[in-house]
C-alpha cells in the first residue's frame, strides 16, 4: 500500500510538472527567439539612421560594424552590398525590407532582421543584421536547466510527502489488520489507537467496540456454563444416586423412583431456564414480591433429604411481621441454594434459614454449627473456578445474583458462619404476626414450622418424617 501511495503520488507529480513545464519551456524558446529579432532590429534601426546619406549617394560604407556577434551589412535599393558583413545575394528579408517591410526569418543557424533605408519619402536601401542562435539557445538551454532541477526538487519534495503520508495512512491500517487478526484469533483483549485519519479511527473505534462486546460475551458463556454446571452438580447427583438405589432394589417396584426422578428432571429443566434469564437479564424473570414461606416450603424437601444422609438437621424460621422482598424468586432460589449446599458441604451440625426484618430490608440468615470461615485473603466471594476445595463459583454467582436484584450477600459472622442475604422490601402485605417456632429436623422432632404471608394467622406443618416430598398442611393456632 505505501508503494502505490508514493508513485501515485510521484506519477502525479511528474504529469503536472509535464503538463506545465513543457509548454512553459517552449514559451521560454519563443520568448527568447523574439527577444532576439526585437535587438537585431533596433541596432538595424539604428545603423540605417546613420549611413542614409551614405546610402543615398551610393558610396561605399566603411566600419559597419554590430554589437558583439551581431553582423551588419548595408543595400542600396538594387539589393548591392555596400558595406558590411553579409550575403552578396539578394535575400527574402533584405527584399521585403525594400518594399516598406521589415523582414525576419532565419538563415544558416542565425536570426536575420531587415528594415529599410529611407530618405525623405523614399526607400533608397535597407541594413541587415544578423546573429547566431546558438547564444539565443545557450541562454535558454540555462533557463530549462533550471526549470528541470526544479521539477526534480519538487518531485523529491513530492516523494518525501508521498512516503510520510503513505506512512501515515498504512500505520493505522496495517495495526487496523493486526488488531483484526488477533480478534479473529480469539484474543478479545485487543485495543486500536487513534490514528488521526476519521475514517480509518471510525473503522478502530468499531473493532474496539466489537472487541468488547465479543468479550463481554465470552465472559458471559463461560459464566453462565460455568454457573449451571455448579448448580446442576448437586440435583444430578441426588438424582443417580436415587436411581441407583432402585437399581440396588430390583424386587421394588421402580415407578415412585422413576416419578421422582422425572420431578428432579423437571426441577432440573427449570433451573437451566431461570439461570437463562437471570443470565440475559429478562426483567420478566425478576418480579417480587415473593412468598419466602412458600419458597421456603419448596426449597425444604431436597435440603433435608440431603442433610438426612450427613445425619444433620435443618431449622427454618420466618420472624413475624417480615415483608415480603422485591426480587426475583429465581435469584433467591440460587442465592439460598448455594449457602445451604456451602454449609451441608464445608460446615457441621445443624443448617439454619432465619428471614427476618433489618433495618427495613428483609434479610436472610443461613447458618451452620461448623468451625468458621477462613478467608485471610478476602477473596470468599471472588470467582475463583480453579478452586476445587473452597467457594470457588457459587458464593461469588450468589452475590452477582443478590447485586442484580438490587440486594446484597455478606459475611455477618465467621464463627460460627453465618452468610446474610439482604433484599429490599416490597411493601406488600406483611407476614402473618405469629410468634416462629423452629424446631430442629431431626434432633427429636419430625416437622418444622414456617410462617407463610398471605394466609391468615397459622402456620404450616412441613412434614419431615416420611419418604418423599414433604407435605404442608395447614394448622391453626
Amino acid at each position: 500500500m505505501r508503494t502505490r501511495i508514493v508513485g501515485l503520488a510521484v506519477w502525479a507529480s511528474v504529469l503536472a510538472i509535464g503538463l506545465f513545464g513543457v509548454p512553459l519551456g517552449v514559451g521560454v524558446f519563443q520568448y527568447a527567439s523574439q527577444s532576439e529579432r526585437s535587438e537585431l532590429q533596433r541596432v538595424a534601426d539604428a545603423v540605417a539612421i546613420t549611413v542614409a546619406s551614405d546610402v543615398y549617394d551610393s558610396e561605399r560604407i566603411e566600419g559597419v560594424d554590430g554589437p558583439g556577434p551581431v553582423q551588419v551589412a548595408v543595400y542600396d535599393d538594387d539589393g548591392t552590398l555596400l558595406g558590411g558583413v553579409g550575403p552578396g545575394a539578394e535575400q527574402p528579408e533584405v527584399a521585403k525590407a525594400l518594399q516598406g517591410d521589415v523582414g525576419a526569418g532565419t538563415e544558416s543557424g542565425s536570426f536575420v532582421v531587415a528594415v529599410p533605408v529611407t530618405h525623405e519619402d523614399d526607400i533608397i536601401g535597407a541594413v541587415r543584421a544578423a546573429a547566431p542562435r546558438s547564444a539565443v539557445l545557450q541562454w535558454v538551454a540555462l533557463v530549462w536547466a533550471g526549470m528541470i532541477a526544479l521539477a526534480a526538487l519538487a518531485v523529491a519534495a513530492t516523494w518525501l510527502l508521498g512516503r510520510r503520508q503513505a506512512r501515515r495512512l498504512a500505520r493505522p491500517l496495517e495495526e487496523l489488520a493486526v488488531a483484526a487478526r488477533r480478534l479473529g484469533e480469539g484474543d478479545f483483549s485487543v485495543r486500536t489507537r487513534q490514528g488521526g485519519v476519521g475514517e480509518i479511527d471510525a473503522v478502530g473505534t468499531a473493532l474496539n467496540t466489537t472487541a468488547v462486546r465479543l468479550d463481554d460475551l465470552l465472559a458471559r458463556e463461560q459464566a453462565f456454563s460455568a454457573d449451571v454446571s455448579h448448580q446442576l452438580r448437586t440435583p444430578l447427583a441426588g438424582l443417580r444416586l436415587r436411581l441407583e438405589a432402585a437399581l440396588e432394589q430390583p424386587g421394588l417396584d421402580p415407578r415412585p423412583a422413576i416419578v421422582a426422578s422425572l420431578v428432579d428432571a423437571d426441577r432440573l429443566e427449570a433451573t437451566i431456564d431461570e439461570l437463562l434469564d437471570l443470565a440475559r437479564g429478562n426483567r420478566d424473570a425478576r418480579g417480587g414480591p415473593v412468598d419466602l414461606g412458600v419458597l421456603l416450603d419448596e426449597l425444604s424437601p431436597e435440603w433435608r433429604g440431603r442433610l438426612e444422609l450427613l445425619g444433620r438437621g435443618l431449622n427454618l424460621t420466618v420472624e413475624p411481621g417480615t415483608p415480603w422482598p422485591r426480587a426475583s424468586a429465581a435469584a433467591i432460589r440460587h442465592v439460598l441454594a448455594v449457602l445451604v449446599d456451602n454449609a451441608t458441604t464445608h460446615g457441621a451440625g445443624t443448617v439454619g434459614v432465619t428471614v427476618r426484618e433489618s433495618s427495613n430490608v428483609v434479610a436472610i440468615d443461613v447458618s451452620d454449627e461448623g468451625a468458621g470461615v477462613h478467608d485471610p485473603e478476602g477473596v470468599l466471594f471472588a470467582r475463583r473456578a480453579d478452586q476445587r476445595d473452597g467457594h470457588g463459583i457459587g458464593l461469588a454467582l450468589a452475590r452477582r445474583l443478590a447485586e442484580a436484584e438490587d440486594g446484597r450477600l455478606e459475611l455477618t459472622r465467621r464463627a460460627p458462619p453465618v452468610f446474610t442475604l439482604l433484599l429490599p422490601p416490597a411493601h406488600a402485605e406483611p407476614l402473618a404476626d405469629q410468634e416462629p417456632v423452629g424446631r430442629d429436623a431431626l434432633g427429636g422432632a419430625d416437622e418444622v414450622d414456617v410462617v407463610r404471608a398471605g394466609r391468615g394467622r397459622g402456620t404450616a406443618r412441613v412434614d419431615l418424617a416420611g419418604p418423599g416430598p414433604a407435605r404442608a398442611e395447614p394448622r391453626s393456632s
